[in-house]
């Protein structure tokens, strides 16, 4: 459990003791299942050790290349290793950066120095990389595991176009445009030198099995068959579970009723479970991988009436 975990929890359990004192008697079922929820709520946080760092070792991951360019454990092409390590790094950084803010569509990404990869060694084995992320225990982010989580979600994405469109969609919806610009970058670079990579983070491997497998990939994540669109509903909110940051919503002029995310980046969504039932506007990103069901994220917080 990490220290943001537990802020998660503290404020679940912050706001469901609110409910539960405002509750009017009469919603018997309501308390019953806002209890239910409580308790679960206090049941993680009674598990959580007191000590709980403030810090976080910085990200650590291996990267590593077969195909054209490899040559056995010996060696790589040393133009095709600078791109491609340079490209992954550009997308760890991108989905870091994006977690707290959206990613504007041109310029500079946010935070670049300090969520970018360093080489640190060769990795034993076949040819590639160990990484790690630069900072020290006083950088300005040393309390944020954004690269960590931003390492996980690149390994998450990639290991996701090798499955159904609605795996693909579940991740893709989650990551924003410019950094699935960065991730298509990277496996291109892979494609156009007729190479594979796996990639390690923590206890998780990804790993492409040949060059096909790779162009499939980029082209299950190219522009015409992974679509996004910033779109308006009109409607409701039926509810909200902070800790999974998942909502749901009545659209007013279908009365279709949608699950989504809410973006990393939107503060005080606790708000929503105060306005259910108000009419609003929302503004979310709509994903649709082939023909897969949408996935819905909200992009920021409406403006209550």
């Amino acid at each position: 459990m990490t220290s943001p975990e537990r802020h998660h929890l503290l404020a679940d359990q912050r706001f469901l003791r609110e409910q539960l004192a405002t509750m009017p008697a009469s919603a018997v079922l309501t308390r019953i299942s806002t209890e239910a929820r409580l308790r679960a709520v206090e049941s993680l946080l009674a598990d959580i050790p007191p000590d709980i760092p403030s810090t976080w070792p910085p990200a650590r991951a291996r990267l590593t290349f077969s195909g054209a360019p490899v040559i056995d454990s010996h060696g790589i092409a040393a133009d095709f290793g600078m791109r491609a390590v340079s490209s992954f790094s550009d997308a760890v950084a991108a989905i870091a950066a994006s977690l707290s803010a959206p990613l504007a569509a041109t310029g500079p990404i946010p935070n670049r120095d300090q969520n970018q990869m360093l080489i640190t060694s060769t990795a034993i084995g076949s040819f590639g990389f160990e990484l790690e992320e630069n900072r020290s225990a006083d950088s300005p982010l040393a309390n944020d595991p954004g690269v960590a989580t931003a390492l996980d979600r690149t390994r998450a994405l990639l290991e996701s176009t090798f499955g159904t469109d609605e795996e693909l969609a579940d991740v893709a919806s989650e990551t924003d445009r410019r950094a699935l610009e960065k991730v298509r970058a990277f496996l291109k670079v892979l494609a156009d030198n007729d190479a594979t990579c796996a990639l390690q983070h923590a206890d998780h491997v990804v790993r492409f099995s040949d060059v096909e497998q790779v162009r499939r990939s980029l082209q299950r994540l190219a522009a015409d068959n992974l679509r996004e669109a910033h779109d308006t509903l009109t409607g409701q909110f039926t509810g909200l579970l902070p800790l999974g940051r998942t909502f749901e919503f009545t659209v007013a002029d279908s009365m279709q009723s949608i699950r989504g995310k809410v973006a990393p980046a939107v503060e005080g969504i606790t708000a929503i479970n105060r306005h259910l039932g108000v009419r609003v506007r929302i503004d979310v990103l709509t994903t649709q991988v082939g023909r897969g069901r949408p996935r819905y994220l909200l992009v920021r917080l409406p403006e209550w009436p």
